[in-house]
């Protein structure tokens, strides 16, 4: 059957529009189940939820599939000036930070430059010490996390980081770079203090005053869960897409932008594509799947343990690769204005698909190795994914701006960018899914290639484009 795209491309953008259901899914996930942390009952609610929703939306199939997450808490988190009556100083510890009781002379090691390191040599070792988050001015940025190994290996015990946000906002941070690691349990601890108190800890250090730093945290395993849904092709139905997102949050916050957007972006793609079959008649041409992860946030443990099940080599449950992975995070950082793949060889195969719905959303295919999502489980294991360009408006969306804290609220979903997207990616996945699988260029890219970007890139935030 000749496909009428006119047709097609009208009800897909009214469906995305008239039918949403995002309100209802906003207040459910955001509202009602609230913060999602990996392993918790929330994140149980949440899979359920999303779940039983695919269902309803007349999916070919939705399922929840657990797996064990190496997670944690923490308790109680404290800074205090024994020698200043005990003064409190705000606090919140990295995300997965190790239990430490410890008091010290503290050392202001400023941005933790190379030079700045260099200058305390000895006397950083079993040292508490103040650092910006914030790199050095007028150099080259370097992400924090490069700055905490250096201080690392120069055996300092904790590290205060101050946090570059005002107004006594904080929020969650990750101590340790993602490029090809899991968890770590040893890592340095790294405990955030507002700028504001990290600003009258800087005019104090030059005293050497006595700090003392507490974290009561743990680590232990517990089940998390990913859902997966699809929708069968009816031309090549032993193929398949993914769209996909996390459904999980850092703790303290239902995550409104990071990721209630981009889990209700999948959500929606599927119940509009759905809608197509049931009213038109109209089905992909490869299978199309919609899945949600759990631990992206702890190291995307959720996305890694579906990979491992269904891609990996010799895995009991192994079937087809995909022939690409979209990952839907933070959409409410701005309107979908291009897809970032990690390899090059699909971006005239991908953009020629875009430019064929010829709505005026100019929206570009780049490539560029980003390893902070759960699209890098699959680079990992040599399959084509990409991630939609969220990096582009960080700093300028004021949507933005609420990362990994409370203020990440249901409020901070985008309504009228989502529908956008929705309707996008919904006719772009049709387009693909309807071309031939012989006819889609092949990943010329293997496991020891992407091992040898993943050396390349470590350490750095956002390497040049390739």
């Amino acid at each position: 059957m000749k496909m009428n795209w006119h047709e097609v491309d009208r009800f897909l953008t009214g469906e995305a529009w008239s039918g949403s259901l995002i309100r209802k899914h906003t207040a459910e996930l955001a509202d009602v189940i609230g913060s999602r942390w990996g392993g918790s009952s929330q994140d149980r609610m949440a899979a359920e939820y999303i779940s039983s929703e695919m269902k309803a939306a007349g999916l070919d199939l939705s399922d929840i599939e657990p797996f064990e997450i190496d997670t944690w808490s923490h308790g109680s988190v404290s800074i205090t000036l024994p020698e200043d009556k005990n003064r409190r100083i705000s606090s919140l510890p990295f995300l997965r930070c190790k239990p430490i009781d410890l008091v010290t002379p503290i050392l202001d090691v400023g941005h933790a430059a190379v030079h700045e390191v260099e200058e305390f040599g000895e006397r950083l070792r079993g040292a508490i010490v103040l650092a910006s988050i914030s790199p050095e001015p007028f150099t080259s940025a370097e992400p924090f996390t490069a700055r905490i190994s250096r201080l690392a290996n120069a055996g300092v015990a904790a590290i205060i980081a101050i946090e570059p946000k005002t107004g006594g906002r904080m929020e969650y941070a990750n101590s340790d770079e993602w490029l090809n690691i899991g968890p770590q349990k040893e890592a340095i601890a790294v405990v955030k203090t507002s700028s504001e108190d990290g600003a009258y800890l800087r005019r104090v250090a030059s005293n050497t005053p006595l700090v003392k730093v507490l974290v009561d945290s743990k680590y232990f395993e517990s089940e998390a869960y990913n859902t997966v849904a699809e929708l069968k092709g009816d031309l090549y139905p032993d193929h398949h897409l993914i769209l996909a997102g996390h459904h999980d949050t850092v703790i303290g916050t239902a995550g409104g932008n990071d990721n209630t957007s981009g889990t209700i972006g999948v959500m929606e793609t599927a119940r509009t594509l759905a809608a197509l079959r049931d009213d038109l008649g109209i089905t992909p041409g490869m299978s199309i799947r919609f899945a949600t992860w759990s631990g992206e946030e702890q190291h995307l443990q959720g996305s890694r343990a579906y990979v491992s099940r269904h891609y990996v080599e010799n895995s009991p449950e192994r079937e087809n690769k995909p022939l690409l992975n979209i990952n839907l995070d933070e959409l409410s950082t701005g309107h979908m204005k291009g897809i970032v793949l990690t390899f090059p060889h699909l971006r005239k195969f991908i953009q020629g698909q875009l430019d064929t719905m010829d709505d005026g959303l100019k929206c570009h295919v780049l490539s560029h190795m980003d390893a902070h999502s759960d699209h890098f489980s699959f680079v990992e294991q040599a399959i084509d994914a990409a991630i939609t360009w969220r990096w582009r408006f960080w700093g300028r969306h004021e949507d933005a701006n609420f990362h990994h804290e409370s203020g990440d609220a249901a409020n901070k979903l985008n309504v009228r960018e989502l529908k956008e997207y929705v309707a996008q990616l919904a006719r772009l996945l049709l387009r693909l899914s309807h071309v031939p699988p012989d006819d889609w260029p092949v990943n010329p890219v293997n496991i020891s290639d992407v091992n040898r970007m993943i050396e390349r890139d470590a350490g750095r935030s956002h390497p040049t484009f390739h």
